[in-house]
């Protein structure tokens, strides 16, 4: 779990109960992944708009998640020269500083759907995804130090959770502003502007009530090393690889799902309704954040501990259920529920999931051993069976992803004190696997079929069970 040694950390003008603070930080997630998902409404409505071809159209995931990676290494080569950036100014003004970015990548949209270029618009997703990555380098282990360090990784399954519920509304919020609200209806590059100007104004709201509010400003007091320190630590280079697979993991098979799902032998479903149900599978991975939350929590009433996850467990369902029934028929909205006969499958892995974090309890290595293990197995279902049996096992999946990046994220920063932020920019760094893995796995199903490829991600979730088990272990160093 994420650690700074007291005598090394000066906090100024804070207050020792940090739930009001840990309260604003989750909000923060929840708009980073409400406007990371925004890009799969963006997608086919600039796709339209500008008469793209598919790979035009992904070159707006490609300058998003781009940016991750080439901000983070900007990062860490300011660390390793100049002293770690935000170990400097503090964790507090990282993160506005964050916000604000975010901000004018929003408003960039106004000038983009004026002039009507393309090249703008990405422009914007990039400034905007660069504000992201900052939020990701100081808001994770910032979430991390917001109390005892043996609940961390808690923390940041609970603001990890409220991440997921904003991808879960990102879509269906988009699609009424874009569509319904600031439009009639016609697909043009005008119903962006309003939509991404309130966005904007949120991130700049949150940052000015996280510069005012008192929320603590952690800083590191010790004397700032330059270099390649971190790197002797084996437990953040070995995390740096499981953020790499994890991260592709995750990401090659949402990639692929809708397309697993037209296949005849599994569900035979068309992309609008396969889109449907892939809300399934990013809800599942929001109520196992909040499972997590609670299960790695420091609630000693075990009876209390059960009894508040199942019934969060249960809310959770409710609010996916009710989201994924809302309908847009020609611009009119409409309640049309799923009937429980054809989602028993996904209330009986939720079942699954509430027992594994009852055996996993409240150690993350534990707890990211079990979980990549029952993902190995959802895939080799994946592989092997048809019908709802497969397609059922492949939704589960986001329910058991949930809680590996937050497990994987604090194991790798443990005990690093001053070289904390840089580890975190490294770890961040590593997202860029959600680039390179699901080329790999489309290459190979090109080869032997989009079923038998899901075998790549096996390999990704294998390594995170000797992560688990092994390699997160803190090792002395050698000066």
């Amino acid at each position: 779990m994420a650690s700074i040694p007291s005598s090394n950390v000066a906090q100024s003008n804070g207050p020792t109960n940090y739930r009001k603070p840990f309260l604003t930080i989750t909000f923060l997630f929840f708009m980073w992944g409400f406007i990371t998902v925004m890009n799969d409404v963006l997608i086919p409505h600039l796709k339209e708009v500008f008469e793209l071809s598919y790979f035009q159209a992904a070159l707006i995931q490609f300058a998003f998640f781009g940016a991750f990676f080439i901000i983070s290494l900007i990062y860490f080569i300011v660390s390793v020269s100049k002293g770690d950036p935000i170990s400097k100014i503090g964790y507090k003004n990282g993160i506005i500083i964050g916000l604000i970015l975010c901000g004018l990548g929003c408003c960039l949209f106004y000038p983009a759907a004026i002039f009507q270029r393309y090249g703008i618009f990405l422009s914007a997703l990039f400034v905007l995804a660069s504000g992201v990555t900052i939020l990701q380098i100081a808001a994770n282990p910032y979430a991390a130090i917001l109390g005892k360090p043996e609940t961390a990784s808690s923390r940041l399954n609970l603001a990890q959770g409220f991440n997921s519920f904003g991808a879960t509304l990102a879509p269906l919020v988009g699609a009424l502003l874009l569509y319904k609200v600031f439009s009639n209806g016609e697909i043009t590059v005008d119903s962006l502007k309003m939509p991404y100007l309130i966005y904007g104004g949120l991130f700049f709201l949150l940052a000015l009530i996280i510069k005012f509010i008192k929320l603590p400003s952690f800083k590191n007091t010790e004397t700032l090393e330059k270099g390649l320190h971190v790197l002797k630590f084996k437990h953040v280079v070995l995390g740096m690889i499981a953020i790499f697979v994890y991260v592709g993991g995750e990401v090659t098979i949402g990639s692929f799902l809708i397309n697993f799902f037209k296949l005849d032998s599994i569900a035979g479903m068309d992309e609008a309704q396969g889109g449907v149900f892939l809300s399934y599978y990013w809800g599942g991975a929001m109520i196992g954040r909040f499972l997590g939350s609670i299960a790695m929590g420091s609630m000693t009433d075990k009876l209390r501990k059960y009894l508040l996850m199942a019934c969060l467990s249960i809310l959770s369902f409710m609010v996916i259920y009710l989201v994924t029934g809302v309908q847009n028929n020609d611009g009119v909205f409409s309640l049309e529920l799923i009937p429980f006969a054809q989602i028993q499958f996904f209330i009986f892995f939720l079942v699954i999931n509430y027992v594994a974090f009852l055996i996993g309890g409240s150690k993350p290595s534990r707890v990211l051993t079990l979980f990549a293990s029952i993902v190995i197995i959802l895939l080799g279902i994946m592989i092997v069976a048809n019908g709802a049996v497969a397609f059922w096992s492949a939704i589960a999946i986001g329910a058991f992803n949930s809680i590996l990046w937050s497990n994987i994220f604090t194991l790798a920063i443990k005990d690093l004190g001053k070289y904390t932020s840089q580890a975190s920019s490294l770890l961040v760094m590593m997202i860029v696997g959600g680039a390179i893995i699901p080329i790999v796995q489309g290459a190979i199903a090109d080869e032997i079929g989009i079923q038998l490829s899901f075998i790549v991600p096996i390999f990704c979730y294998a390594y995170l069970i000797f992560y688990g088990l092994k390699g997160y272990q803190v090792k002395p160093i050698k000066n």
